[in-house]
């Protein structure tokens, strides 16, 4: 994914309220869910592309099966398969490949080999599928075999490819929404964990009564609340290593990780692919930061 100008308007306005941030509400409970909205602002554009392309990506896969479909029609008719390419282009909509169609038209009536034009036309959708396809098109035709008999069997295929997408999204939705559930579930857990029951047993073992007398205080060995000491950056360092030991700093961490790995899973049960997970673990990761450092305080 190229770097676009508009990337530019969402880090402007992160590094706004990052400074906003800082110089009005630093010592308050809203400091650290600033700085996740900070940086959620400057990150959510690269997001919304990426997300629009993975959408992008399913659709292309929809129209090029409807582009195969009527490709084998127009074959099967007698056209040759630059006739038949034209013809098609031209009497149908694809939807967001249409101008990849409508370029690869463009090419064979220029008199660019078909071999040459079907290559750029499956490097400019980068997608997978497609350029198997279309590769499989291409020996097909220089091995001299039955065009219509490889579009056929092209399309069986790509019809099975989405079937199997489909039922596999089907019989997984269940799963993706009970995941979804548990991390929310897992995340209110910790938070009476970390708010109630923690320093109820702290209260409890604050008094360390002996014989029937009160002795001292014991030793928790867990700091509760860590200052952030912003001063210099040294300080701000050691008080972060601080934090982080802290107990609030261990139950952020322990949200923080469940959510990355529960929306890998997500992604690789759902879709298949580990990268598909990223947008999982990205909104969970996002959730749990905010929710975690309000519930903290």
């Amino acid at each position: 994914m190229k770097f676009k100008k508009e990337y530019w308007m969402g880090i402007s306005i992160g590094l706004i309220v990052l400074f906003l941030d800082f110089a009005l509400m630093r010592g308050t409970r809203w400091f650290i869910p600033l700085v996740i909205v900070a940086v959620t602002s400057a990150w959510i554009q690269f997001w919304v592309d990426f997300f629009f392309e993975n959408q992008q990506k399913k659709d292309y896969e929809a129209r090029f099966l409807d582009f195969v479909r009527n490709l084998v029609g127009a074959v099967k008719s007698g056209m040759p398969i630059s006739k038949a390419i034209i013809h098609v282009a031209k009497t149908s909509d694809y939807g967001s490949l249409n101008r990849h169609i409508k370029k690869l038209s463009y090419q064979i009536e220029w008199a660019l080999p078909v071999k040459k034009a079907l290559m750029n036309f499956a490097a400019s959708t980068h997608n997978d599928i497609i350029k198997r396809a279309i590769s499989t098109v291409i020996e097909a035709e220089q091995a001299g075999g039955n065009i219509e008999d490889v579009l056929e069997s092209i399309t069986v295929s790509l019809i099975e490819i989405k079937k199997i997408k489909e039922q596999r999204r089907a019989s997984i939705h269940s799963q993706v929404l009970q995941s979804y559930i548990i991390f929310f579930v897992f995340l209110g857990v910790m938070i009476v964990i970390q708010n109630i029951l923690v320093p109820y047993i702290g209260k409890m073992q604050a008094t360390n009564i002996v014989g029937g007398a009160v002795g001292e205080t014991a030793e928790m060995g867990l700091k509760t609340v860590v200052d952030i000491d912003f001063t210099t950056l040294s300080t701000f360092i050691l008080s972060m290593m601080d934090w982080f030991k802290s107990l609030h700093g261990i139950f952020l961490m322990l949200a923080l990780i469940q959510g990355l790995f529960a929306g890998l899973v997500i992604g690789k049960l759902s879709e298949g692919e580990i990268l598909g997970g990223f947008k999982h673990s990205i909104i969970l990761l996002t959730i749990a930061f905010f929710i975690m450092a309000l519930a903290q305080g």
